[in-house]
């Protein structure tokens, strides 16, 4: 087993689930939909960053298709947080401009 990459990966995961229960928390309490997005995207690219070696090591998949489950995930994941920015970029501000 590699322990450091272990580490590493549980680091990643355990920053984008953090980050994924800050921006619901922001979404919960602001209403805010983007963050719900937010949330939503870094859940799929913090599942995306550990699925690969799961995929390969425990359920016996090809390293290439666990890759490409992988990588579709963390597309999905950005995918959906840069939904969540073009949403909240094309809403008009107070003055009528868009920011």
């Amino acid at each position: 087993m590699h322990t450091a990459l272990v580490i590493a990966k549980l680091i990643a995961v355990g920053l984008g689930l953090s980050i994924t229960y800050q921006a619901y928390r922001g979404y919960r309490v602001y209403g805010s939909e983007p963050m719900l997005y937010v949330a939503i995207g870094f859940l799929f690219i913090s599942v995306g960053s550990v699925i690969e070696g799961i995929l390969f090591d425990v359920v016996g998949l090809s390293i290439f298709v666990a890759g490409t489950i992988q990588t579709t995930l963390v597309a999905v994941g950005m995918l959906i947080i840069l939904y969540s920015l073009h949403g909240q970029m094309s809403q008009p501000t107070q003055g009528g401009e868009e920011s």
